[in-house]
């Protein structure tokens, strides 16, 4: 395991959100409390969650701030996580609940949904960059394809997302062009 439960949770909930914004799977797949519950039955939060069409909003409006990150490398995104933390006023202390051990919360339980959401990608994104694994923090490698992902596999070696297929398409496609060639 590249990075410790907690942290790749946090990531992969990030690269899940941002993959809801309009232009990486075709449409905004983040539009109602149902597409709001799905996110949440994915990526479960504890705390405070009103499921009311302003925190869906908030949720929403937090999307492309976090997409920065993707857009930068190790050292561009300090300031950008800096900022995060700044603005949700973070203050990390360990916690231990549910079925869960113990690992940081850096905001209080009743605060909104989305500032947890973008403190706890900011506390993730903190040891991405520690570690000093920024290289894994990517854009899917398709070419008809923006979305993202963060790769946790032992050698750092995918090169697609998982919102569609990519990598399965790419094989075809790559496939097929190898298959022209031989047959011209």
């Amino acid at each position: 395991m590249v990075f410790i439960h907690d942290t790749e949770q946090s990531l992969r909930a990030a690269a899940y959100l941002v993959n809801t914004l309009p232009g990486y799977d075709g449409e905004d797949t983040l539009q109602t409390r149902e597409d709001f519950d799905a996110y949440l039955r994915v990526n479960p939060y504890t705390g405070v969650i009103r499921h009311d069409d302003d925190e869906l909003a908030a949720i929403r409006a937090i999307r492309p701030r976090l997409r920065q990150l993707w857009d930068v490398d190790r050292e561009g995104a300090v300031p950008l996580v800096n900022g995060m933390l700044r603005d949700g006023e973070a203050l990390p202390r360990l916690v231990i609940h549910d079925d869960y051990d113990w690992h940081i919360h850096a905001t209080s339980d009743d605060a909104p949904l989305a500032t947890r959401i973008l403190v706890e990608a900011a506390m993730a994104f903190v040891d991405v960059i520690r570690a000093d694994e920024y290289d894994r923090v990517r854009v899917c490698a398709a070419d008809d394809c923006l979305g993202v992902y963060v790769d946790f596999s032992k050698n750092g070696s995918k090169r697609y997302c998982d919102t569609g297929n990519c990598g399965n398409r790419m094989n075809v496609n790559a496939y097929r062009r190898r298959k022209a060639r031989e047959t011209a």
